[in-house]
C-alpha cells in the first residue's frame, strides 16, 4: 500500500501562482497603479507556451517579459494568460500557461517570487526573491526597466522555506 502524503510545497507553489493570476486580473481590469510594472519569466518550452518562433529560437529556455507601458488585451484564461507586447517595434501574442511561470516580480514595491524545481532533489523548492529579473529582456519597456534596475543595484536576497521547516525526529528508524 502506498502511503499518502500531503505536497506542501507543490501547495504553496499553486497557491503562489493563484495569487499571480489574482493580480493579473486585477491589472486586466483596472490597469496598472502608479509606478508598479511586472516582471513575468516562464519556461518558452513548456507545453501550451504560445510565442512567436522567432522568440522562442532567439530564448530556447526561458524568457521575462515586463508589462509596463506597452502591453495590450491581457486576458486571462482559467490556466493561462495571453497578452502583446511590442519587441523591436513589431508587436507580438503570447500565451503563457500559469504553471509556466519560473517568475514574477515588481520591482517599484521590491516583491517577488521565484518558482524553481529541482528534479535532482527529493522535495521541490521555492525560493523568493526581491529582484528576480533576468538581464536578457527584448522588449521596449524591459529596455526601460534594465535601467531602473541598474540603478537600484541591489544585492539579490533569496530564502529557501527549507530554512523555515521545523525538522521531526523520524518515528521509523
Amino acid at each position: 500500500m502506498t502511503e499518502y502524503r500531503l505536497n506542501y510545497e507543490k501547495m504553496v507553489e499553486d497557491a503562489l501562482r493563484g495569487m499571480v493570476r489574482n493580480i493579473l486580473e486585477e491589472v486586466a481590469d483596472q490597469g496598472l497603479p502608479g509606478d508598479h510594472h511586472l516582471y513575468i519569466t516562464f519556461n518558452t518550452d513548456f507545453p501550451g507556451v504560445k510565442v512567436a518562433e522567432h522568440l522562442i529560437n532567439k530564448y530556447p529556455d526561458e524568457m521575462t517579459i515586463v508589462l509596463q507601458h506597452k502591453f495590450w488585451g491581457l486576458k486571462l484564461n482559467s490556466d493561462s494568460f495571453e497578452v502583446t507586447l511590442s519587441f523591436n517595434g513589431v508587436n507580438e501574442d503570447l500565451l503563457i500557461p500559469f504553471e509556466a511561470i519560473t517568475g514574477f516580480a515588481d520591482p517599484s514595491v521590491n516583491f517577488g517570487l521565484r518558482f524553481d524545481i529541482h528534479e535532482d532533489l527529493d522535495d521541490e523548492e521555492i525560493l523568493f526573491t526581491e529582484d528576480p529579473v533576468e538581464d536578457h529582456m527584448d522588449t521596449e519597456s524591459g529596455q526601460e526597466a534594465k535601467k531602473t534596475r541598474k540603478k537600484e543595484n541591489e544585492e539579490e536576497k533569496v530564502v529557501s522555506l527549507d530554512s523555515f521547516r521545523k525538522k521531526f525526529p523520524s518515528k521509523n528508524k
